[in-house]
């Protein structure tokens, strides 16, 4: 299993499943991450969090935890 985290700065990947639970799930899916969306990995911090992404033309901020509940292919 391939989660958002492990793409590097530079590609584009499809969402394939997102995992958790309850209020985490749905904040993902209110940011637009949802089953089959592109998603551009725009740049990733010195520290790896936040990374940065592209989905549906804007540009998001999301933490390393929450990239880890994002299943890619």
């Amino acid at each position: 299993m391939k989660t958002l985290r492990a793409v590097k700065c530079g590609e584009s990947t499809k969402v394939v499943k997102l995992h958790g639970t309850g209020p985490i799930r749905r904040r993902i899916m209110d940011m637009g991450i949802t089953k089959g969306v592109d998603v551009f990995v725009r740049k990733v911090a010195p520290l790896g969090d936040p990374i940065e992404i592209t989905v549906l033309g804007y540009e998001l901020s999301i933490r390393k935890a929450d990239a880890e509940l994002i299943e890619v292919f």
